[in-house]
């Protein structure tokens, strides 16, 4: 038995004609509404509170100010990973990086993605060029 609907296909919309992008739902312009003229009064009042030492609008006026960091440039040592014997090195690099404090374990939880995204295109390359050799051996 399936879960699928009648009449829905894949990858299909059920409400083609739904909201357009960027159109605002009907709580958000009434909030515009209210808000309407007042933004540099709040924007006013919160920085007020914050150097008075309130906590949550010191947040809120720090959050805009320097925004977390999502991503950052990472720069350390990484050998060369021609084939995936090369891996081992590479591993072993990235460990030793955040055993240094060099890299954070997420940091290299990312990098090691990436790394393996390139192994796996060393093995196709790997597996095509052997295909390529049977295939000219069958071929004599």
């Amino acid at each position: 038995m399936t879960d699928k609907k009648p009449g829905f296909q894949p990858g299909q919309s059920g409400n083609p004609a739904g909201r357009p992008k960027g159109a605002r739902s009907k709580a958000m312009q009434a909030l515009d509404a209210i808000l309407d003229g007042e933004a540099e009064a709040i924007t006013r009042k919160v920085i007020e509170l914050a150097k008075e030492g309130d906590t949550q609008a010191l947040r809120m006026c720090l959050d805009r100010l320097v925004p977390p960091l999502k991503d950052r440039p990472v720069t350390f040592e990484l050998p060369p990973i021609e084939t995936t014997a090369d891996l081992t090195r590479e591993t072993n690099a990235m460990l030793q990086a955040v055993a240094a404090g060099e890299l954070t374990p997420s940091e290299a939880a990312d990098i090691g993605k990436t790394v393996d995204a390139h192994v796996r295109a060393i093995e196709a390359v790997d597996l095509h060029q052997r295909l390529l050799r049977i295939e000219e051996q069958t071929a004599r």
